[in-house]
């Protein structure tokens, strides 16, 4: 089976420091791949370079194909990128959605890799198209939420819409760049836990950058563990115990082990009240 994604020799510098150090990884159709690592590991730089929105250094031998299409190659773009691009979701910590837009308009936008210019430009799509725009946010509990303006939603609130976004590019691959890094406890249970459900329904690869390492076990069989650039862990999440972090990153383990797991933390405080409500009863809300 080919590789949804395969990086060969990445290399990524800004300045004397190398953000990325020959970094090679494949990662197969429908897994779904945790990121970890401490801040500037090279976690969000690795997603970027795999869509195409960050070029490797010229005239290395750097190479990432998605979907068995070739991204870049000697940090040049490949000449049909906008092509590639439309089977990669990315989804953006900062959400990346128009506030002043209607929230069906953004997910829309998810369409806009395969109509007719003109089509995106003055954003005319036929009603089936606004029907699928329609469905996509009903999975991620959304869907009473369409004609308001963006900018008006809660921040889980956007980045579900965001999510929907790529549910409607019909993403074969989604990139998810730190998407809970800044939602309260129960936005981000809910955003992870759309994003394993399209893993598992839609058969989708799913790479999501994580700080923290419970939530990476708890949602990702395989975790890829970045330290100053460089690949120091690939294997079962469930290997990741803290005597395994302090090996792998020595004193800059306390900073990933410190960080509140709010996922986790949330249920112990249900768990005390009330019953956990079900992913399907969590996305209807």
């Amino acid at each position: 089976m080919q590789p949804a994604i395969r990086v060969t020799e990445l290399l990524k510098s800004f300045g004397p420091s190398r953000a990325l150090d020959r970094v090679t990884l494949e990662i197969m159709p429908g897994e779904m791949v945790a990121l970890i690592g401490a801040s500037g590991s090279g976690k969000s730089t690795l997603l970027r370079h795999l869509a195409g929105l960050v070029l490797a250094d010229r005239d290395s031998r750097s190479e990432i194909e998605v979907n068995g299409q070739l991204v870049q190659k000697s940090g040049r773009l490949a000449a049909n990128i906008r092509e590639v691009r439309e089977s990669i979701g990315f989804v953006f910590q900062q959400f990346n959605l128009v506030g002043r837009l209607p929230v069906i308009t953004n997910v829309m936008a998810g369409m806009l890799t395969r109509v007719p210019l003109w089509r995106s430009l003055t954003r005319w799509f036929h009603a089936s198209e606004y029907s699928q725009g329609l469905e996509a946010l009903a999975r991620v509990g959304m869907a009473e939420r369409a004609a308001q303006r963006a900018s008006t939603l809660s921040g889980g609130q956007q980045q579900r819409a965001a999510i929907a976004r790529t549910l409607v590019q019909r993403a074969k691959v989604v990139l998810a760049d730190e998407p809970i890094a800044s939602l309260d406890p129960e936005s981000s249970r809910r955003v992870m836990d759309i994003l394993s459900t399209i893993n598992r329904e839609d058969h989708c690869t799913v790479v999501v950058s994580l700080h923290q390492v419970n939530v990476a076990i708890k949602y990702c069989p395989r975790t890829i563990a970045l330290r100053r650039g460089q690949v120091v862990f690939d294997g079962p999440s469930e290997r990741l115990t803290p005597a395994m972090l302090r090996e792998l990153y020595g004193a800059e383990a306390d900073e990933i082990l410190d960080l509140p797991d709010h996922i986790s933390l949330l249920q112990d405080r249900r768990d005390n009240v009330a019953p956990l409500p079900s992913i399907q009863a969590a996305q209807a809300g």
